[in-house]
């Protein structure tokens, strides 16, 4: 018994009966997308695929005569492909499906994406990258983010920024191709990771981070990422921590007391035919009551004009102040000045000025 006790604990071998598989090899990069080759061998089981697959898209109206001019491009450029294509200018629709010709089984779903891209307004150049491997696309609805339409507008412009600068230094920071149409934000990358960064920068945004906090935190990772010491390290120390900041509102001066619950409703105010009636005006004719309405007009003018009256006689009552006393100085001051010499002095220099001009006719004898 105690021979069992001091002996060491068995350790299984989950690997006993694991044989060695040709992909576990560290040469081979399994994340690497590697293109469908026939040449190379790449074929179905069957030598076709055994069902169709079919995508449609719809469009908008303002695309049409865009789409109607761009899509022997796209019928040309799918043909490559064995993918066959449809433009339904009555349904307002695309639609792309395989054929019996078609090898690549993953190639209908990136013309599934070729069709999106299209509908959301990127151009046609850029929008048949999406067909290659290396490229991968996003697309952000951001219209059910924010329910104020006005603020909806505001942040979907904070994101493009002035001229387009934001959205320029974006697509820089994180290498994608990025539009704003609408309700939605169309992103294209050759990288994941990129399109990871512009979807939560687009997010942020609607929610009301500004894209400049991240375009700085992206720019600092993009230079640590170049250096070979700090490429494996964590970068918390490096990157910018931006706290929220709450703004107090102002508290209104006045708060309305809340009135009493009552479960009955306020009672009804009079119209204006019960008002009448209670003053007998209703009965009374027209005449009387134009004449009863300028009687109360000119009763309202008496009294105005005696508040007036009372005002001005306790401001005369009332000590006189500096600039009142200054202005009747100078009223004394211009009393005081003689008017008729005043009016002479000023004759006197007309008349030396006239004697002072001289004229050619005086040198000229007539």
């Amino acid at each position: 018994m105690s021979q069992e006790e001091d002996a060491p604990p068995r350790v299984k071998n989950h690997n006993k009966y694991r044989r060695d598989k040709p992909w576990d090899n560290d040469q081979i990069d399994h994340w690497k997308n590697q293109p469908w080759d026939e040449g190379d061998g790449d074929q179905l089981p069957g030598g076709r695929l055994l069902e169709e697959s079919c995508f449609a898209t719809l469009f908008p109206k303002y695309r049409e005569n865009y789409l109607r001019q761009v899509w022997p491009v796209v019928t040309k450029a799918l043909d490559g492909y064995k993918i066959a294509c449809e433009l339904n200018l009555v349904e307002g629709s695309m639609t792309v499906r395989t054929t019996s010709k078609t090898s690549d089984p993953y190639l209908i779903l990136k013309a599934r994406d070729l069709l999106k891209l299209l509908s959301r307004s990127i151009p046609i150049a850029q929008a048949l990258k999406i067909l290659n491997d290396e490229w991968v696309c996003d697309i952000v609805k951001i219209g059910g983010l924010v329910r104020n339409k006005e603020r909806f507008v505001k942040r979907r412009q904070r994101l493009l920024g002035q001229e387009g600068s934001t959205l320029k230094a974006l697509e820089l920071v994180t290498g994608c191709f990025i539009l704003v149409q609408g309700n939605t934000v169309s992103i294209m990358g050759q990288s994941y990771q990129g399109l990871k960064q512009a979807r939560l920068v687009v997010v942020d945004c609607m929610n009301n981070i500004h894209p400049i906090y991240h375009i700085k935190r992206l720019m600092i990772m993009k230079e640590l990422a170049k250096d070979e010491k700090l490429k494996n390290e964590d970068w918390e120390r490096f990157l910018p921590k931006f706290s929220k900041k709450n703004v107090k509102t102002k508290k209104p001066a006045k708060k309305k007391e809340p009135k009493p619950y009552t479960p009955f409703p306020p009672a009804q105010l009079p119209r204006k035919v019960d008002l009448q009636l209670e003053t007998g005006e209703y009965f009374a004719s027209e005449e009387q009551r134009k004449s009863q309405q300028l009687s109360i007009k000119k009763e309202e003018a008496r009294k105005t004009s005696v508040h007036k009256r009372k005002q001005r006689e306790e401001e005369d009552e009332t000590a006189p102040t500096k600039s009142s006393q200054a202005k009747r100085n100078k009223n004394h001051l211009a009393e005081d000045v003689d008017i008729k010499n005043f009016k002479k002095n000023v004759k006197d220099r007309a008349q030396a000025k006239k004697s002072a001009e001289t004229k050619i006719s005086d040198f000229i004898q007539k």
